[in-house]
């Protein structure tokens, strides 16, 4: 049995299923942490205040905030809902975010992907806009079907370019990477305190992190999990971005 792992706790989305409530993340994520990131994966169920306390904090080596199929609500970066914005998860919303603060507030390692990534732009004080794809100039970054077979889902689809010199180029190196994308919404004005990592084509901010963090803090916009959960050697940048993060765990912890 491995001692060694320190704890990373992982955000949860609130769902309905068969008359109950449940509170669940996605396995790859899990599996992500479990095997290129070393580390011990701990769901967070979404009960606010209840669960984001001293004593879960205190037992965290790092956090890693999920992707997730629903959106921060408009009211918490002031914009007006619309049916585009949806759906909803509030009992995320009110632990996701409140997790994000305080992790950043006891410089613990934070990994941010995807509704993650967005989380914390607006957790910093930023905005989100919707149905990029709309937009003029902009390319189509929602991926493929739901119904499609993962690994086409998943599949890279675009070029990203790391800011030289930045905490993502440190772990993938300065060239353009390839990646996927499952989204509709992105950042829109960046949030206080905050760096773009990376960028698209199109100028979608695709990776962010906190400038003043003393410890590994890093946003980013696509899905290295899925890559990273099959095996380490999948695709060798989403293995970075994994085991960087639990390298900044275990630090943490030492």
């Amino acid at each position: 049995m491995q001692t060694s792992r320190p704890l990373v706790l992982v955000s949860s989305d609130e769902r309905e299923l068969h008359g109950f409530t449940w509170h669940a993340a996605i396995n790859t994520y899990l599996k992500s942490l479990a095997g290129p990131a070393g580390v011990t994966p701990v769901i967070v169920p979404s009960l606010g205040d209840a669960v984001v306390n001293d004593t879960l904090l205190a037992a965290a080596s790092g956090v890693l905030v999920t992707g997730s199929r629903t959106n921060v609500h408009p009211d918490l970066y002031d914009e007006e809902p619309t049916e585009a914005h949806e759906p909803y998860d509030p009992a995320r919303d009110s632990t996701s975010l409140p997790l994000i603060r305080e992790a950043l507030n006891r410089d613990l390692p934070l990994l941010a992907i995807c509704r993650g990534h967005q989380e914390l732009n607006v957790a910093m004080g930023g905005t989100l806009e919707t149905e990029i794809q709309e937009q003029e100039n902009r390319r189509d970054h929602r991926g493929g079907s739901v119904d499609l077979p993962q690994h086409e889902r998943f599949a890279h689809n675009h070029l990203v370019s790391p800011t030289p010199g930045g905490l993502l180029a440190t772990i993938l190196g300065e060239d353009d990477v390839q990646v996927n994308s499952a989204h509709r919404q992105a950042i829109d004005r960046l949030g206080d305190g905050l760096t773009v990592e990376a960028t698209a084509d199109d100028g979608t901010i695709e990776a962010i992190r906190v400038s003043d963090a003393k410890n590994f803090a890093l946003g980013v916009q696509w899905h290295p999990e899925y890559w990273a959960s099959l095996s380490e050697d999948a695709d060798a940048p989403s293995t970075k971005i994994f085991k960087a993060f639990g390298d900044a765990a275990r630090a943490y912890k030492d």
